[in-house]
């Protein structure tokens, strides 16, 4: 039986190696790398010569969905499943979009973490029904690049100039994509459209 090379990404220490040891039981599986960053995913992927990597969301550095798109530019052949303690639809789109063969919650059983795992390697695609139902009823994020860049941009507080600046827009423009962000997600204020928008996984 040949081994699967797995890669695990999880920022928080206690989970990642709670992960590995129960991953690790699995006949076929071995844990051949383990981090803790989003941005060390793509070196420790071609160091260790992986066959599937297991990724976090929320990491430091670059999420799980981005990493899962350098993956998918630069070691096509590496299979990815993505976890998330985060049931948000939003993140179900952006991360099939990314290249995801997999999508599931953190909290499933290790065993079902580990048939999806073989699975993806098989070439099939694997989603936590749970969360396609509700990205389903969900639907798509209305936003655009430019206004999820900006509703981003101003979670941190950042005042229109400093949105401008940093995104190279005049403030006239960030007012503008501010305001319409505002009426897609029927919120009240920058602030209620971006704790909407976070908590769809529209950003």
């Amino acid at each position: 039986m040949s081994m699967i090379r797995l890669l695990l990404a999880e920022d928080q220490s206690m989970v990642r190696e709670a992960l590995a040891a129960l991953l690790g039981l699995e006949p076929d599986i071995e844990v051949v790398a383990q981090v803790a960053r989003g941005d060390e995913v793509l070196a420790a992927a071609r160091e260790n010569a992986v066959d599937v990597a297991l990724l976090d969301i929320e990491m430091p550095g670059m999420t799980g969905i981005e990493a899962a798109g350098v993956l998918r530019r630069e070691l096509p052949a590496v299979k990815v499943v993505v976890v998330t303690t985060f049931g948000r639809p939003g993140y179900l789109r952006r991360a099939m979009e990314s290249g995801a063969d997999a999508f599931l919650v953190k909290d499933a059983p290790a065993s079902q973490l580990a048939e999806a795992v073989r699975k993806v390697l098989a070439g099939e695609r694997v989603i936590d029904p749970t969360l396609a139902a509700a990205a389903l009823a969900d639907g798509a994020s209305p936003l655009t690049e430019r206004e999820r860049d900006v509703l981003r941009t101003a979670a941190d507080g950042s005042t229109n100039a400093e949105i401008a600046t940093a995104l190279h827009l005049s403030q006239g423009t960030v007012r503008n994509y501010l305001s319409t962000a505002i009426q897609k997600t029927t919120a009240r204020n920058r602030a209620e459209a971006v704790r909407i928008a976070s908590e769809k996984g529209w950003l």
